[in-house]
């Protein structure tokens, strides 16, 4: 048994030793049920906030106003974990009310019967409880083993209803569908299809993590072709949902489309990338629909990779990226035709493109667009066996000269400063410069003797 199953049984033991009712309750369950590791672990019982934050000894009440504490893990030794680490959910139980701002509850009503409680929560499959305290009984009061069975990812009750209480919902139906391999109920895909453009009333943040797991969790081609037919794309990413029936040369992409070619790319993400070469696998291409035209019957997008950098980065804005991993995707947009050339680049133009931050996500990228058209790979392999040539003092070698050198030398600080130590590196990465001296002789006869006492 796990640390964070071990946990959670020791506080549904400790509950049921106070009189209370206590159960393991949604996603862990569920996962247990599909022989999974559960990434964490709720708690259900009868008990109060304020009783369960007089049993444990410490405990975060960042939901108490919504029957919901977090109690923290024990480690091995028995002490409690500090708050970065993980806790278990416990939640008390329920009853349905409404949802007036499409997330939260108008009013917190308290029952003491779980079936009540499992009512109000969003899927079937979601809405199971177990008992580890009885050899892992299963209460289902919602078919939801059923559906498990059936594979298949519908809402407890009327499916307008809980999507009314939680609008992010709609989308949580798609990742899951994705995610498991199953299938959307139909009345449950009918409700998302009608509420669809009430997606907006949900905070970009929390749209943002749900795409962002649907790119990450090994299954995102299925992901976006379900945001599609449930109407969703649209209304959350308008910019990929543009890219059906764009056309591309089929010398170069026999696949097909924008839209199927990202489709093929998406499905070859693997579970665990990182949000930002998965954001520049999905928007490389956002910038083809917009510049799409057809010159001398041939098929053309010029400046596409300029556009897709400035559409990047309104996206990345919509959904409040952090700057690090902005920078890292609008780079991924604006470097990935670069590929086309790096055979015959210049040493030190290589070297610069080679030095880029996470230089592996962009030949990762390049090798998912390769494997998604024409699927040779002679470029990728030219750039890895260059690189492996490449010893790193050569790759990011200490600069031979500083604006403090060109001071020290007689040359005035101003804008040339920049151009001259460019220089002088460029010509340090082609190997015509290896000292100090060198590099100042460089620059007497590049930019002229200094002016001294100027």
């Amino acid at each position: 048994m796990t640390q964070a199953r071990q946990s959670a049984v020791e506080i549904v033991r400790t509950l049921r030793q106070r009189g209370y009712q206590a159960y393991l309750v949604g996603g862990c369950v569920r996962d247990l049920l599909l022989g999974r590791e559960p990434a964490d672990y709720d708690v259900a019982t009868d008990a109060t906030p304020d009783e369960v934050m007089g049993i444990f000894p410490k405990t975060w009440a960042v939901g108490a106003q919504f029957g919901v504490v977090l109690v923290p893990m024990e480690d091995r030794a028995g002490e409690v974990a500090h708050a970065t680490q993980r806790c278990v959910e416990v939640a008390t139980f329920r009853s349905d009310v409404r949802y007036s701002d499409g997330r939260h509850p108008d009013e917190v009503r308290y029952t003491r019967d779980p079936k009540e409680d499992v009512q109000r929560r969003d899927f079937t499959i979601n809405g199971l409880l177990l008992d580890p305290l009885e050899q892992d009984r299963v209460l289902d009061y919602v078919g939801g083993q059923e559906d498990l069975s059936r594979r298949l990812i519908r809402t407890i009750g009327d499916a307008a209803r809980r999507f009314a209480e939680d609008k992010l919902r709609m989308l949580r139906a798609v990742r899951f569908a994705a995610r498991f391999g199953y299938e959307i109920d139909p009345q449950t895909m009918q409700a998302v299809q009608e509420h669809a453009a009430e997606i907006h009333q949900v905070s970009r943040e929390r749209i943002r993590d749900e795409v962002l797991k649907m790119l990450t969790e090994g299954r995102a081609r299925r992901a976006f072709e379900l945001l599609d037919e449930s109407r969703l794309l649209p209304e959350v990413l308008p910019e990929v949902a543009r890219m059906k029936g764009v056309e591309q040369p089929p010398q170069f992409h026999p696949e097909g489309d924008v839209w199927v070619h990202t489709l093929l790319l998406l499905e070859q993400l693997p579970v665990g990338c990182s949000r930002t070469l998965a954001l520049g696998a999905l928007l490389h291409d956002v910038g083809k629909p917009p510049t799409f035209r057809v010159a001398e019957d041939r098929i053309r997008f010029d400046g596409h990779v300029e556009v897709g950098v400035s559409m990047a980065e309104e996206i990345c804005k919509r959904f409040r990226l952090s700057n690090d991993d902005t920078h890292q995707v609008l780079a991924l947009v604006a470097n990935h035709m670069r590929f086309a050339d790096v055979n015959r680049m210049k040493n030190s133009t290589f070297k610069r493109f080679a030095r880029l931050p996470r230089f592996d996500e962009h030949i990762e990228l390049h090798h998912l667009d390769c494997m998604a058209s024409h699927q040779d790979l002679s470029l990728e392999r030219y750039t890895r066996e260059r690189l492996a040539e490449l010893p790193p003092e050569q790759l990011r070698p200490l600069p031979l000269l500083t604006g403090s050198d060109l001071i020290a030398a007689g040359y005035v600080p101003g804008p040339r400063f920049k151009e001259m130590l460019a220089a002088v590196e460029d010509a340090q990465l082609e190997g015509r410069l290896n000292s100090r001296e060198d590099a100042l002789e460089f620059v007497r006869r590049e930019f002229g003797q200094a002016a001294r006492g100027e």
